[in-house]
């Protein structure tokens, strides 16, 4: 078979382009990544290299690409977010030139924040508000107001980062818009990153859908032992819903039964503990009936930790991510 050397010179101007390949790869073997890499493994040679050029030209263009990274989502390399690795070994005897994707910081990170997002479901809740990345200053900053709160937010997330879960959850309770819901995101996304599972939900919309699942016992039952089973549970905007007797009795009465003294659980609310008492009293179908709201209350009560949340409504701003 005709090697390309010997192809090169048979061809009309062949001297010329093979003189231009060689200018070529003379310029490659004297790129510094070129020069550091032949100086992290002395036993490569250019002899070696020079057989193994796409390789050595692939190394050298994807950390170009890299050096002037235009974000993971343009990533110009053959496989995104990552980048080749050159190293050597002897295979029979052998000097081999081994190439190995490895994956960008971005990339990493990206991955990263998957498996964080992974770990919290949302029942009705934006996506935005889960989303919305802060740190501690920025929350501490954004409404001085809340700060008494927000600390004891903050307390919340160090404990259990280093002592486990804990036995009490936290009750949220302050006028609309002061940033309640996105308190209890913030406190999801922080320990989704120590491995936590979460689920959030809005309890006014997830009432109303339960209708729709008592039909479906197989779906009701899932999505049930999912709220049982996570270990951070959040009851968004509590005592807003319009309760039946089923959904207090044998739903958030199943899930609160079997989560304390597991679990913690965490509440927004508008109401304050007396009068969210009074709302699982009464409900459309039955009326009155105390006994049944103080005894979803037993479940609730002595398992939370009571956190006021001042501050101005931001509800409507266009700069505020908060709900």
């Amino acid at each position: 078979m005709e090697s390309l050397r010997d192809l090169l010179k048979s061809m009309p101007g062949g001297s010329k382009l093979r003189a231009r390949a060689q200018e070529q790869l003379d310029e490659l073997m004297r790129e510094p990544k070129v020069r550091r890499l032949m100086e992290q493994h002395p036993e490569l040679d250019e002899d070696v290299l020079r057989r193994n050029s796409n390789l050595v030209y692939q190394y050298v263009r994807e950390h170009r690409s890299c050096e002037s990274c235009p974000g993971l989502d343009r990533c110009p390399n053959d496989f995104q977010g990552h980048y080749t690795l050159l190293s050597a070994e002897t295979v029979a005897d052998e000097l081999r030139l081994i190439d190995r994707k490895t994956a960008c910081r971005k990339f990493i990170a990206r991955r990263n924040e998957e498996q964080i997002r992974s770990r919290i479901r949302s029942f009705y809740v934006s996506e935005r508000t889960l989303e919305s990345a802060y740190s501690a200053d920025e929350i501490l900053m954004k409404d001085r107001a809340r700060s008494t709160a927000v600390m004891k937010v903050l307390e919340y997330i160090r404990r259990t980062k280093e002592q486990g879960l804990q036995p009490e959850g936290l009750y949220l309770t302050g006028s609309f818009g002061t940033g309640k819901t996105f308190l209890m995101s913030y406190l999801l996304s922080e320990l989704a990153k120590n491995g936590c599972s979460g689920v959030i939900v809005y309890m006014p919309d997830f009432v109303e859908d339960l209708k729709a699942m008592f039909g479906e016992p197989g779906k009701l039952k899932e999505t049930i032992d999912l709220m049982k089973e996570a270990d951070i549970l959040v009851f968004d905007d509590i005592g807003a819903e319009n309760l039946s007797p089923w959904v207090r009795d044998h739903v958030m009465g199943s899930i609160l039964n079997y989560r304390m003294e597991r679990k913690p659980t965490f509440y927004t609310s508008n109401h304050a503990l007396d009068d969210l008492e009074q709302h699982f009293s009464f409900t459309s179908k039955d009326g009155e009936e105390y006994h049944k709201g103080r005894r979803l209350m037993d479940r609730i009560r002595p398992f939370v930790e009571v956190v006021h949340v001042k501050g101005t409504n931001k509800r409507g701003r266009k700069d505020s991510a908060e709900e």
